[in-house]
């Protein structure tokens, strides 16, 4: 099942018999430390009730490099927050440019001297394939630290994306020995083979919305094709990926391969995209710090770059369309993870003759979304990521207000402490508004109308991103003439945040270049080289 369908069928009847086994569990509170119950969001802002206690324990809070947890060089540390209470949850080793370098060096001597890139491919897939099966063993301690430290709610992250996480280092365990040359003939008496290898050590920044699927998205086939990694964590988030890096290592992964450095974008993530014995660079983050780190790495060593970047993907609503399913469609697309998608679908573009229907019940819809502590069974909305992004949400909010924009539900916080905030919606937006062009990264839904196709496309090609698209309609040819209109990288037709391992993700124009998951990834990650024998009194060529 897909991440979305998942999340849908949580959002549903929470007694309905038809669910799988676990979530079933789940949802009956069988599961021990996490509650049955939850508080339903209303107009009023009532208190938060006291915060469960997460069931897990923060394990490791160091930097581990060459397989080893150390403290950073500095022996500085820095809080990471629990977004429910911003209360702090541990204080993390905070790795700087001298902590990369070690990283570096020992991802280096990994991939010239130790065994990874020289075992059989299918022993590199065998360890991979143990990894996964850890990850599921341990998936309920996983889930725990990423809803603890993220916000997104348990449910999502135990029953959607950790499970998604396996899967993806399955696909590439299963890719690991498929990796290989080709023959090619030539005008002349040679031999010309051409080889795909390991590119080298591979530099890693991951974000903090979905910490351990951009984690999978990244080690994954930098793994398969044989690589070493310096991975740098998010720091609001990086506790989940030491936790499961340890479980590389249980699983066989030699020293040195993977290396993860915990820190802050100007000291460690910038010592990284500059690196001189980096081969290559993945990021993905925002479109403003996307720029730096390309020319971080231009400056450096020219090394090549994959960016996974900003979005303000359109939801196109047609006239025909279905309206109570594309309500519930577009409110998935925008607040799932607390609107902390890259790819939501924040300009929903809803035909006239339906405009004013679709935004009733957009309203109804986001009046019943249940806001509360991500550990409540039932709850559909955690807190935002922290106190800067939550301030950034609600600058947008007065912004939509003050323009012209009609604030038709919430627009403001929820409960007195943490960072929840309402689930918003406006009507009458504008596309010189600030909310229909920038990206706010929160629960904002921005509601806008069209009168035609040409119209609509016109539009939704006018942004400088193109991450991605949502269409909802009946008609073939409309859906068939959006797809081929739209200058974005992923378009999905009656559906929304489909994530299956083999589909490719990335964007056009600012939302950055390059693919990840899918077979297209590799290439992030390989070397072509081409091998040229010359051949005396060849039988044939």
């Amino acid at each position: 099942m897909t991440m979305a369908a998942l999340v849908r069928r949580m959002g549903s009847s929470l007694s309905s018999s038809s669910y799988p086994t676990p979530l079933r569990t789940f949802i009956r509170g069988r599961i021990p430390g996490v509650a049955s119950g939850f508080q339903r969001f209303c107009t009023s802002s009532a208190a938060l009730e006291e915060p469960i206690t997460p069931p897990v324990q923060v394990k490791y809070t160091q930097l581990l490099i060459n397989g080893q947890f150390i403290d950073s060089a500095s022996g500085k540390t820095f809080p990471t927050l629990d977004p429910r209470t911003g209360e702090v949850i541990a204080h993390v080793a905070e790795g700087d440019a001298e902590d990369i370098d070690r990283a570096v060096k020992a991802a280096r001597k990994a991939f010239d001297e130790g065994p990874w890139p020289r075992m059989t491919a299918y022993e590199r897939s065998r360890i991979l394939y143990r990894f996964a099966d850890l990850i599921e063993k341990h998936n309920d301690e996983i889930s725990a630290l990423e809803s603890w430290d993220n916000g997104k709610t348990y449910a999502q992250a135990a029953y959607a994306e950790i499970p998604m996480v396996a899967r993806l280092f399955r696909y590439y365990a299963g890719w690991a020995d498929k990796i290989h040359g080709i023959i090619v003939p030539a005008d002349g008496p040679h031999h010309v083979q051409v080889l795909h290898e390991p590119i080298g050590v591979a530099g890693q920044i991951i974000p903090w919305n979905f910490p351990l699927l951009m984690f999978a998205w990244k080690v994954g086939p930098a793994l398969a094709c044989g690589n070493a990694i310096v991975l740098k964590t998010a720091e609001q988030t990086p506790l989940s990926a030491l936790f499961v890096s340890k479980l590389l290592h249980e699983a066989g992964l030699p020293n040195g391969v993977i290396n993860v450095v915990s820190g802050y974008g100007p000291t460690a993530g910038a010592a990284l995209a500059s690196h001189m014995d980096v081969d290559k660079l993945a990021f993905t983050g925002s479109t403003a710090t996307g720029k730096i780190v390309q020319e971080m790495a231009a400056r450096s060593n020219l090394k090549p770059v994959t960016l996974e970047l900003g979005g303000k993907s359109p939801m196109i609503i047609m006239d025909d369309a279905d309206i109570d399913e594309a309500v519930e469609l577009a409110h998935f697309a925008l607040f799932f993870n607390q609107g902390q998608c890259c790819c939501a679908g924040s300009r929903t573009f809803v035909h006239e003759r339906i405009y004013d229907e679709f935004v009733e019940k957009s309203k109804a819809r986001a009046l019943k979304r249940v806001v509360g502590d991500p550990f409540k069974n039932g709850v559909e909305q955690g807190p935002q990521i922290d106190e800067e992004q939550f301030n950034k949400i609600l600058h947008f909010v007065r912004s939509g207000i003050d323009s012209g924009a009609t604030l038709v539900s919430g627009g403001e916080r929820f409960g007195d402490r943490g960072y929840f905030i309402k689930p918003t919606v406006f009507s009458d937006v504008k596309d010189e508004m600030e909310i229909a062009k920038d990206e706010i990264f929160g629960p904002v839904q921005s509601i806008l109308k069209f009168k035609d196709l040409d119209e609509v496309i016109r539009r939704s090609n006018a942004s400088p991103y193109g991450l991605a698209a949502g269409v909802f309609t009946q008609n073939l040819n409309t859906a068939n003439t959006l797809t081929r209109a739209l200058r974005v990288g992923t378009i999905w037709i009656n559906s929304f945040d489909i994530f299956d391992a083999a589909i490719p993700f990335g964007g056009y124009k600012m939302s950055g270049y390059g693919r990840e998951k899918g077979i297209d990834s590799l290439k992030n990650y390989l070397q072509v080289k081409a091998v040229v024998t010359r051949l005396k009194n060849p039988a044939w060529l």
